[in-house]
């Protein structure tokens, strides 16, 4: 038997109340997550559609038995109490910090290169190992020197013999002089030949004190503390003075620099932090869970006129050596300290003028707008608008609307 006229429009009038309804519901939930939705989400006006005669005919024809479940009326909808998490506004000292990306670099960097041209005939560090000033690095060969300087000593020895002769003949000369047995030009050519001997073992000396400052350059020290490159030759290598490539380098490690750039609107607060003696800095490696700590040292003396930005430097200690020359790091500079309110981040709420929480009092949750001046280790720093000690819901916001009746519940794990 075939559907009559009247039975056909049923339909289609039941077909296009679905529809409406569907898109009023669906419509709803996309505005959720705003105030006005939640508003509009709890209204009479869903609630009366909810239960009206052409809803119900709708989801009769979507379930045949009937099994029509009411939705709650509006008085109580407002009077179930919505389950949130909670979390107490603390008063307490919070930093002011500024964030900037840094640089890792040496104090001291010192090339080692060889002072005379040898053969190396010993290495006494392991590459990039820690070495402390006066270390011993390298041996080169010096037995040449050596030789050099035996041969000074006895010229040496030689000149002083010829010294003591002509001091004989000086005093020969003089008592013979004196006696009328000898002219004075005798006496006169023994002075002279013993100042030619005293010079001659200046000279002597002279030369052998060089040779043991080459000599001294066959034992290669560390000038300063720090980290060793690896050898670029070995033993057996013969090296010069004018070769280019050096044979090790060595970085100063602790203390350390750590430079970064801020905007130029800053510098008056560094200024004064670092005059007051505040200015401490934190270094933070990507992977490490560490932070290095040092103080700003630096103010560069001139503003970069084409970024507007001024160079800062800080002096880190170092002696766990977590920061390494080159390394790219997150710098926080610490100004001062300040006693301010803080709540979760999560507390905070993005509204269409400002951001605002859900203060608790009572059982019930009232918007509040507020201040934040700046975050801090996963906290907002309130400027105004709440007061230490008050409650705000951290969790469960997109179900309140301004009045709502609140139970708090525990804190879910992960959150």
């Amino acid at each position: 038997m075939e559907p009559g006229p009247q039975s056909n429009a049923m339909r289609k009038r039941t077909w296009v109340l679905l529809g409406i309804a569907c898109a009023a519901v669906a419509a709803a939930a996309l505005a959720s997550k705003t105030e006005f939705g939640l508003r509009l989400w709890n209204s009479d006006t869903v609630v009366r559609l909810w239960n009206s005669d052409a809803m119900v005919a709708v989801l009769r024809l979507w379930n045949p038995d009937g099994a029509v479940a009411q939705a709650p009326t509006g008085q109580q909808a407002s009077a179930r109490a919505i389950p949130v998490e909670l979390a107490k506004a603390v008063k307490k000292p919070v930093p002011v910090r500024i964030e900037a990306l840094g640089t890792v670099s040496t104090i001291a960097t010192v090339v080692i290169k060889p002072r005379l041209d040898s053969e190396i005939t010993s290495v006494h560090f392991a590459d990039g190992a820690s070495v402390k000033e006066g270390d011993l690095l390298f041996t080169l060969d010096g037995r040449a020197i050596e030789a050099q300087i035996r041969q000074a000593e006895g010229q040496i020895a030689r000149d002083q013999a010829q010294l003591e002769g002509a001091e004989r003949d000086i005093r020969r000369y003089t008592e013979l002089v004196a006696k009328n047995a000898t002219p004075v030009i005798n006496l006169d050519n023994a002075k002279t030949q013993g100042d030619v001997f005293r010079a001659a073992i200046r000279t002597d000396q002279g030369m052998l004190e060089n040779l043991k400052v080459q000599l001294s350059y066959c034992t290669i020290r560390a000038p300063i503390s720090g980290r060793i490159s690896m050898a670029t030759v070995k033993v057996g290598n013969f090296v010069r003075s004018a070769d280019l490539i050096p044979l090790a380098t060595i970085n100063q490690i602790a203390p350390i620099y750590v430079s970064f750039g801020l905007p130029q609107r800053v510098l008056p607060e560094v200024r004064v932090a670092m005059a007051e003696g505040h200015a401490t800095v934190e270094a933070i490696v990507p992977g490490e869970s560490k932070r290095a700590i040092g103080s700003l040292t630096m103010i560069e003396n001139s503003v970069e006129p084409a970024t507007g930005m001024v160079t800062l430097r800080a002096t880190m200690e170092n002696r766990d050596e977590i920061l390494w020359p080159g390394t790219l790091v997150t710098a926080q500079l610490t100004l001062r300290m300040e006693q301010a309110v803080t709540v979760p981040n999560v507390a905070v709420q993005v509204g269409q003028s400002d951001n605002f929480v859900y203060v608790v009092k009572d059982g019930v949750a009232s918007v509040r707008p507020v201040k934040v001046s700046r975050a801090f280790e996963g906290e907002a720093v309130i400027e105004r608008g709440l007061e230490n000690g008050e409650m705000v819901v951290t969790d469960g916001q997109l179900l309140l609307i301004n009045g709502s009746r609140v139970a708090p519940r525990e804190a879910r794990a992960g959150t």
